[in-house]
């Protein structure tokens, strides 16, 4: 049974007040490498399927990644028991609906396969037989994704999206494995990953790990990469729900009450925004969600969405609000967008190097975790690459460092803002791909202490 007929049954046997059903088709491919050879390759397809059901205003859901046919009434059945003994959904709304079947609804998913890779495979190749001349160690992993959501509702609303995404991340090591460093990209095809390029800037690096200095913890004046950017910039996305800022419970509640919506967070060449048809970033332009939150609702399903600012020109414009927020608060839906877009047409990293006196360059981040929600201060680790650049010039590797350091603050204290690009997050990317992200000059970058990680 195809998906979207599966979708279909999930409703004819539906006896709730209101049934949901969702299901996403996935298909992968992906390559690994270590040690300067291939190690493993594959290809997969999974399915998922998601019923939710709503009954006197109580919501019960059901998931499954294993679902034929003769299965689907006990899927339905259970989703409808779950509703059972629940206090009604604290932001029940009327489900939306629909009159007609959009024209893509009945298009199979898409699929990726190995040959993907095509263009990839003979680069890395070349790019492993330079690593052994050259005396280093290339590790690394790349996967395309290729996913295709459908929704249904009871209430006639049909939504299809089906997109790419694929990762590509490699890390080159010394032999001894006292010097690494790391690159990442995001992509759709894979035709854009210029390995050559990637290689050379992960060979100079260990280049410059060769002189090694020690630094103390302390504030450093920091260039940061746009995968670190990404990473800090994400964590304060996922913090914007309107509800949370609204009772206090965010950094962007106001003292008092109420949120800090128009308020200057940043300086005026700070603007993010979402946008589900950016082009090489399109996402879903629909919400889809499985379970209910202060920043989404089951009750959303199919709502649509556009570009929305979060900060612009510095001042914080928009918060994720949900159709039930919203009509507490008295403000507009504004749905998460599965992409975050930081605009800048500044100088090159290489140029931002060239005019620095004093500062750490920063390439990546890892282990990030929340301290405290009111502040959004985060604490993390530097890792593979950190770097001193005195008088325009790189001038050897230091320590790694635990930081200690909010996403907000981080945006407040910018100095300059180099050319967005599209980044990987380092430690985020796995669970958000499109970001594009510049370069940042930023003061006073608190490194609480330092860390014996590489």
């Amino acid at each position: 049974m195809r998906l979207q007929q599966t979708l279909e049954r999930v409703l004819e046997l539906s006896r709730a007040d209101g049934c949901i059903a969702v299901g996403w088709f996935h298909s992968s491919a992906n390559l690994r490498w270590a040690l300067n050879t291939s190690t493993t390759n594959g290809v997969s397809e999974s399915q998922e399927l998601v019923v939710i059901s709503v009954i006197d205003g109580r919501v019960g859901s059901v998931a499954r990644s294993y679902f034929p046919e003769e299965s689907l009434e006990s899927v339905v059945r259970e989703s409808e028991a779950a509703c059972r003994g629940k206090p009604a959904a604290e932001d029940l709304m009327p489900l939306l609906e629909g009159d007609e079947i959009p024209g893509d609804f009945d298009r199979d998913p898409r699929e990726t396969g190995i040959g993907v890779f095509g263009k990839l495979v003979p680069d890395l190749a070349a790019a492993f037989g330079r690593a052994v001349e050259r005396g280093y160690l290339l590790f690394g992993y790349a996967e395309h994704v290729q996913s295709t959501v459908y929704l249904a509702t009871s209430t006639g609303l049909r939504r299809r999206h089906s997109g790419a995404e694929g990762k590509f991340q490699v890390n080159a090591k010394t032999p001894d494995f006292k010097s690494s460093t790391w690159a990442g990209q995001v992509t759709t095809t894979f035709e854009d990953v210029d390995i050559p390029a990637m290689e050379e800037r992960l060979r100079l690096r260990l280049e410059w790990s060769k002189n090694q200095i020690a630094l103390p913890a302390g504030h450093y004046e920091v260039l940061l990469e746009p995968s670190c950017v990404a990473d800090m910039t994400l964590e304060a996305y996922w913090s914007t729900a309107a509800r949370d800022a609204d009772e206090g419970r965010s950094v962007f509640s106001k003292p008092g009450g109420g949120n800090r919506l128009g308020e200057k967070l940043a300086p005026s060449g700070i603007t993010l925004y979402s946008d589900p048809r950016e082009p090489g970033f399109e996402v879903a332009p629909f919400s889809v969600a499985t379970s209910s939150s202060s920043y989404s609702s089951v009750f959303d399903n199919g709502l649509t969405s556009g570009r929305t600012h979060w900060i612009d020109a510095g001042v914080l414009t928009g918060l994720i609000t949900t159709r039930h927020w919203a009509k507490v608060s008295g403000a507009e839906p504004k749905p998460f967008i599965d992409n975050l877009i930081f605009p800048a047409e500044g100088p090159s990293l290489e140029e931002m190097i060239s005019s620095t006196e004093r500062a750490l360059l920063v390439t990546c981040l890892w282990y990030i975790r929340e301290v405290d929600p009111q502040t959004l201060l985060l604490t993390g680790l530097t890792r593979d690459g950190v770097f001193l650049v005195e008088d325009g010039e790189v001038v050897g590797a230091v320590n790694n460092f635990r930081f200690n350091m909010s996403p907000l603050d981080m945006l407040a204290q910018t100095l300059e803002i180099g050319r967005s690009e599209s980044t990987l997050a380092r430690e985020l990317g796995d669970y958000f791909t499109f970001a594009k992200m510049p370069p940042l000059r930023v003061r006073d970058f608190h490194m609480s202490s330092v860390s014996e990680s590489v």
